[in-house]
This record gives structure tokens, C-alpha cells and sequence, in this order.
């Protein structure tokens, strides 16, 4: 087969990508585009490349509509997360298929989203498809490292290039979770919210030799024995209770009781204790929650250290500001530490559910016994800088995967991997989508 019908190899598609091995930092997915935008000039494709750094480029071509809907983008992400310090059964830049599965770093997040979109997006062009509204693929370095290269940089610059945009289709949603072997596809409307802190604990410092009590690193520990154990209060949102509830539908007791009473605030953390490791997920769509990621202090085996600055990674729920999260911090650590936001991303507090309906359809048709439900995602995505063009962002990326595998704990793990079963599935949902936009 040709490279010009690639789109039908949505496996060999990925292999490639892999293959660019695009750690970043530092990225360097210049070679990764480049090869990107040569599929697409050779389809037919004008192609706009768009960089702060010649090193890390962002791409974005357009195939026209009808102009009887608004323009839907596709988009992704090409950078990856780093495999230092991981044994990989199979070398992670090798794009290696071994028994129907693809490995390699970004096989999930997200150069096989990637390949599912671009896939679909060749096929389109090829068989002459003419949707109701233009789509915009676009492909973007610096996810993984805060997008000052990528997304937001585009943002900031280029704003004329998703003029008349409503909807987008990226990470991460659509995959299975399983629950007493229901199968369902979460498809991401929305997402938590960006809160970095940081904080300086001080106290007495001295000799290593005699005994100091009260001092910062005293003080670290009780914070960070006061953050392990007690979680902030209950928040219930709209798209978590409406998560929920879907679920409740189709199971039966005594999971169905379980899932009911997490909506309840007064029952929500004793419940997600009894749920175990499965409860992990929902936990962090009922809280905010806040981690102690990198603490500062001492410089010698022989000095106490009189200051410990530490950083924390604060995630909010939509519709909450700063302030909400500080104001829950306080009740568990007291007044004594000062806080100061260093990083805040903002994202809408409720969703476009436009797209939903054909969304949930479409899996629907192509899995019968799957059951789609919107999802708030607990971590964030480039869809917060393009939220603030008034774009909204369902993370789409289907893919039937087998109940046994865990598609949250693989992210940025070791042996990353996808079936090409899936990958096929994704990518006829994405072109069922294009066929269908605008109904």
C-alpha cells in the first residue's frame, strides 16, 4: 500500500510518530511536525507552521465545509513525557507492535490520539468529504510542559487562525471504564483547573547536633501529615452528578447504592474509602485537592535549615477561584504559613453540551453495549487556553479497551501501549463525527 492511503493504517500512522522521540523538556518536535506536515502537503493540504522556537512548531491546515455549521478543530499535542528511570519491556521510541498492540511513549498521551485524528482527517480529504463547517487540525508542541511553545502561545498570536471556531475534539476523553463489567465511554467536557502555590516555612536553625523542635521542617511535616490525611470538603458539580447518575442507571446494588451516596456530601468520603483503589478517580472529581510536589531546605548534613520553600500542586473544580481553595487550606493548616498562587489557569465553569448527543450516538452505533457519559477530567489539557476563545473542547479520542487494562494508571507510565483494535475504533468515531457535524 501506498504512503499517500496511510489513513487506513492508523497503527503504522503511529509507529511513525513514536518514533520521533519528543521528550520534553526538551521537545525538539520539529521532525515530528515536519513529517506531519509532508503527509498533508502530499493529501493536498495547505498548511500553516507557526513557531516561537524553529525547534518546537505548531501546525494547523483547514478542509473546507459547507459553511452551514461553525468550525469544528481537531487537535493534539506531539510532545511527551519523559521514560528516564522506567524498564520498558519494549524500547518506548521504538513504535514496536507485539501481539496486536502498539508500545511505545505516547501511544496514549497522545500520538495515538494524534494518529486517530489525522487518520481521520486524510480520509476525509481523500474521499472528498464536505462537512457542514470547515475543520482545523491542529498539532502542538509543549503540552507536557505547560504550552508556552504550543497552545497558549497560539493563543496569544494567533487568534485569527480559530476565528469562528465553537467546537474542538482533543485529549482525553472517550476511553473505557469498566464497572461491574458495564462498559463505559467518558467523554471529557470539562476539566479541573490549574492552582500552583508556594510557601516558605521558617524557623530556628542551628547545629545538627543538638535538638530543635518547632522549627520548618517540623512544620513541613505537620503539613504534609495534615494533607495525607484529611481530604478538603465535598463539592458536588453538574457534570460529575451528571456522571454519576448515568452510571447509577445501569448498575445494580450494592454498586448503585455506592454511587448514589457519593453525590450525598455528608456520605461522599466514607463511601470513596469502602470503594478502595476504584474510588480513586471519583476522588479527585469531588475535592479539590492539593499535593506537596517540591520542598527546598538546608544545604548542609550538619545545619538545621532555618527556611524550607515547597511548592504545591493545587487543582480546583470548575466554577472555583483561588480563593475558594486557599480558604479550604487554611481550615486544615492554620494562618501561619502565607500561600501565594504562582500559576492559575481558568476554565469555563460549565460546558457546551452541543456536541454531546452525536457524540454519545455515535459510540453508541459503533459499540451497542457501550454506555457514553460525560466526564470531568481531573487533570488539564491545552482546552483551558483554547477556552478562552470561547472554544469548547470534549476530549474525544474513543477507544474500546479491554476491562483489564487500566487506561488512567498507564498514562505517563511505564510499557504505554494501545490495541490497534482501538485505534481503528477511534479513528472511524472521529471520521463518523466529521460525516455528522452539523446534524
Amino acid at each position: 500500500m501506498t504512503r499517500q492511503s496511510i489513513y487506513l493504517r492508523p497503527a503504522e500512522l503511529l509507529q511513525n510518530l513514536i518514533r520521533f522521540d519528543t521528550t520534553n523538556p526538551p521537545g525538539n518536535e520539529a521532525d515530528c511536525v515536519n513529517y506531519i506536515n509532508d503527509l498533508l502537503a502530499k493529501a493536498g493540504f495547505k498548511t500553516a507552521i507557526l513557531a516561537k522556537d524553529p525547534n518546537r512548531p505548531n501546525l494547523i491546515a483547514r478542509l473546507r465545509g459547507e459553511g452551514k455549521a461553525p468550525a469544528l478543530m481537531l487537535y493534539g499535542h506531539v510532545d511527551v513525557v519523559t521514560t528516564a528511570g522506567q524498564k520498558w519491556t519494549h524500547p518506548p521510541f521504538e513504535g514496536k507492535i507485539v501481539d496486536d498492540w502498539v508500545w511505545g511513549r505516547g501511544a496514549l498521551d497522545m500520538k495515538g490520539g494524534v494518529a486517530m485524528m489525522l487518520a481521520a482527517f486524510l480520509r476525509a480529504q481523500a474521499e472528498g468529504l464536505k462537512p457542514a463547517g470547515d475543520i482545523v487540525f491542529t498539532i502542538v508542541s509543549d503540552e507536557e510542559h505547560g504550552g508556552n511553545y504550543g497552545a497558549q502561545y497560539l493563543v496569544e498570536n494567533y487568534k485569527e487562525q480559530f476565528q469562528g471556531i465553537r467546537y474542538a475534539i482533543g485529549e482525553f476523553g472517550g476511553f473505557t471504564f469498566y464497572i461491574e463489567q458495564k462498559r463505559f465511554y467518558l467523554i471529557q467536557v470539562a476539566e479541573k483547573q490549574v492552582c500552583w502555590m508556594k510557601a516558605i516555612f521558617s524557623g530556628p536553625g542551628g547545629h545538627g547536633s543538638l535538638p530543635k523542635r518547632g522549627g520548618a521542617t517540623a512544620k513541613l511535616g505537620k503539613l504534609l501529615q495534615q494533607v495525607e490525611q484529611h481530604r478538603l470538603p465535598v463539592h458536588i458539580t453538574p457534570v460529575v452528578s451528571q456522571m454519576l447518575n448515568a452510571m447509577t442507571i445501569a448498575v445494580t446494588e450494592p454498586t448503585k447504592s455506592k454511587l448514589t451516596q457519593l453525590l450525598e456530601p455528608e456520605l461522599t468520603d466514607k463511601t470513596l474509602d469502602q470503594l478502595g483503589p476504584q474510588g480513586l478517580m471519583f476522588d479527585a472529581l469531588l475535592h479539590h485537592t492539593v499535593n506537596v510536589t517540591t520542598m527546598h531546605g538546608g544545604e548542609k548534613v550538619n545545619v538545621i535549615p532555618s527556611e524550607i520553600k515547597f511548592e504545591l500542586d493545587g487543582r480546583l473544580l470548575p466554577g472555583y477561584t483561588p480563593d475558594d481553595i486557599i480558604a479550604e487550606l487554611r481550615q486544615l493548616i492554620g494562618e501561619e504559613i502565607a500561600l501565594e498562587i504562582t500559576q492559575y489557569d481558568p476554565s469555563p465553569a460549565q460546558p457546551d453540551m452541543g456536541l454531546f448527543n452525536i457524540m454519545a450516538d455515535i459510540l453508541c452505533k459503533a459499540d451497542p453495549h457501550g454506555i457514553p457519559v460525560p466526564f470531568l477530567f481531573f487533570g488539564a489539557t491545552d482546552a483551558r487556553f483554547f477556552s478562552q476563545l470561547g472554544i469548547q473542547t470534549y476530549g474525544f479520542l474513543p477507544m474500546n479497551l479491554p476491562a483489564e487494562f487500566n487506561f488512567i494508571e498507564s498514562l505517563h507510565a511505564v510499557d504505554e501501549r494501545i490495541p490497534i483494535e482501538a485505534l481503528n475504533f477511534g479513528t472511524n468515531a472521529i471520521y463518523t463525527l466529521l460525516q455528522r457535524y452539523g446534524e
